[in-house]
């Protein structure tokens, strides 16, 4: 009816994007119910019933899935679920969902605890073969535990870090050391030359050995927490990096000591 259409027109403020939302709405619950024409009144009370649900590419849909991850970053189970539930209800496409999941576990739990990307990836297939709404448990389940987990954005920062790097300066060289070698020609410049295979050094590490290229020795870039695994990681680290020291120190201390200047063919006369 023209008056029912006028109340589609006016709840979609000129947005036509809205607008088919809102249609749509209203045509399933005529369709649920069976109705035979649907007039203004009609319209309303559809409109009343679907007022929960959002228009899947506005304000609403990107404050929900916003709350949805900072729930989970915050480790509140409770209110991730809600918004997960939130989002579901309003009609939020649980692939997307999934892979924002997905997005959530390496982003922020990252190497704290390597699981959760699996514990993601296997809701996000369970989805795939369950459909809704049974496979949307294991959507819910996946935002649990990420909740619960132990957080850590140690390696999106320093990735981030690292590509901010290369797009501003792409030109350091890399060492002759790790260059591959496949001809003789490439082998008689130095390509390849005193590297040291890792597997053959004590504990399979080659202490004191460069791998950055040689403006940037020294730089670190990824730098662990101290949650869950990361802790372990940065102990490893920590060990290693122990040992580059002591390589260095002996090194130098091995180091010729450098040429003096000769003394003056004057004997320090003034000329």
């Amino acid at each position: 009816a023209a008056d029912a259409r006028a109340l589609l027109i006016g709840n979609a403020d000129g947005d036509a994007r809205r607008l088919i939302n809102l249609v749509d709405q209203v045509i399933a619950v005529a369709r649920q119910q069976q109705a035979a024409a649907i007039d203004r009144a009609f319209a309303q009370g559809a409109l009343a019933q679907s007022v929960r649900r959002f228009d899947k590419g506005g304000e609403q849909f990107y404050d929900q899935i916003s709350a949805l991850h900072k729930s989970v970053r915050g480790s509140s189970p409770d209110a991730a679920l809600y918004w997960l539930a939130r989002m579901l209800d309003g009609g939020a496409d649980p692939r997307y969902l999934a892979r924002r999941i997905v997005r959530m576990a390496i982003e922020d739990i990252g190497l704290a605890d390597p699981r959760a990307w699996r514990v993601t990836l296997d809701a996000a297939e369970t989805y795939e073969r369950l459909g809704s709404p049974e496979g949307e448990l294991a959507l819910s389940n996946a935002v649990v535990y990420l909740a619960c987990a132990p957080k850590s954005n140690a390696a999106y920062r320093a990735y981030s870090e690292v590509r901010a790097l290369v797009v501003q300066d792409q030109t350091h060289p890399v060492p002759m050391h790790l260059r591959n070698a496949p001809t003789r020609m490439m082998k008689s410049l130095g390509y390849g030359a005193d590297y040291r295979y890792a597997h053959d050094e004590a504990d399979g590490y080659a202490a004191g050995e460069q791998y950055l290229p040689d403006a940037l020795v020294g730089r670190r870039f990824y730098t662990p927490t101290r949650h869950g695994l990361e802790a372990s990681i940065g102990d490893k680290l920590a060990g290693l990096r122990e040992r580059d020291a002591q390589v260095t120190q002996a090194s130098a201390q091995d180091a010729p000591p450098s040429a003096t200047a000769s003394p003056d063919s004057t004997g320090g006369r003034e000329p």
